[in-house]
């Protein structure tokens, strides 16, 4: 008996279905549904029909770097669960990301596969589908130890003091208020960063109006005398919490350090959680100097390579680039 692909575009037609997985999930894609310029499709396997895998593919609209077209993406190879003896995750995966390529991408300028745990999973599907590899960083902190500073940069700890020492306090959005506060914040801090995508203020108010109480995130803050002047957000997958966005005045309130220290309170909230690792969604390319990944390293956490995997969907271009990178 063969594989039968199903997909999922409206969040109530999705029947129950298993996993542990984040960025592979309903709830996620409830968020996403209900964010301006998102389109989220799920994909689910089934075999006899019960439900063997699933994949959440992340439409969005034309962003500052691919003004061109919308872009789709994936975190990850998805998830998998109650396989038959005669098929193997990566077989499954064939299957979803052939109908996904051929099918699901629509007028997508650009695929995107990020966030690979096992960076060779499916290496031979993505070549037999005409996507080409680019070599990218990962930075990953453990939280699994008595002291998560034990590795931290001597002036890092002297910042985070500082800050504290200074005024600053650090709590959890508790409101709508708070979320849009921390939103406008955001927004002025990522507008001129042409290589980031930052989701209409509605992605951020459905993550804490949908995942407060099922702890599947958080949104942290760091204030002054009242202010919001910096926060971080969390999406929590597995043992795992990944960082998405963090931002602080760091011009206005430089004696308070609020970019550093939204980065640590995601960090000491997720470990009294009882999280084992903290990772940064976005290292970027191993550049031999980039300023954001030197900025994380500091906090203690190991850097690791990893791969992205592409394709345009212009074929002489996509055949360049394999030729390029391949």
């Amino acid at each position: 008996m063969a594989i039968r692909l199903t997909t999922y575009e409206q969040s109530e037609k999705i029947p129950l279905l298993p996993g542990e997985n984040i960025f592979h999930s309903v709830e996620l894609f409830k968020v996403l549904e209900q964010t301006p310029g998102y389109h989220p499709v799920l994909l689910v396997a089934f075999w006899k029909n019960e439900p063997i895998g699933k994949l959440l593919c992340i439409t969005r609209g034309s962003s500052h770097l691919f003004p061109l077209g919308t872009k789709t993406y994936v975190y990850g190879t998805g998830e998998y669960f109650n396989l038959p003896d005669s098929y193997k995750p990566d077989e499954v995966f064939n299957e979803m990301l052939t109908y996904f390529t051929r099918h699901l991408s629509g007028g997508s300028f650009l695929i995107e596969f990020r966030n690979l745990e096992e960076p060779l999973f499916g290496y031979r599907y993505f070549r037999q589908n005409d996507y080409f590899p680019i070599k990218w960083l990962r930075v990953r902190n453990s939280l699994h130890h008595d002291n998560i500073d034990k590795w931290m940069s001597a002036s890092r700890k002297r910042q985070i003091a500082k800050g504290i020492h200074n005024g600053a306090t650090l709590c959890t959005a508790t409101s709508d208020a708070d979320v849009k506060a921390f939103f406008t914040l955001l927004r002025n801090y990522y507008s001129p960063k042409i290589y980031r995508y930052l989701p209409d203020q509605r992605f951020f108010l459905e993550l804490f109006n949908n995942f407060g109480e099922q702890s599947a995130g958080g949104i942290f803050l760091v204030k002054y005398k009242g202010k919001i002047i910096g926060g971080s957000v969390c999406l929590y997958s597995g043992t795992t919490a990944y960082l998405l966005f963090s931002c602080g005045l760091r011009k206005t309130y430089a004696k308070l350090y609020p970019g550093v220290l939204a980065v640590w309170q995601a960090m000491e909230q997720t470990a009294a959680l009882g999280f084992r690792h903290f990772e940064f969604i976005d290292a970027g390319l191993p550049f031999r100097k980039f300023s954001y990944r030197d900025f994380i390293l500091r906090f203690g956490g190991r850097q690791f390579s990893s791969r992205r995997w592409f394709k345009v969907r212009w074929n002489w271009l996509n055949h360049l680039l394999i030729k390029l990178y391949v």
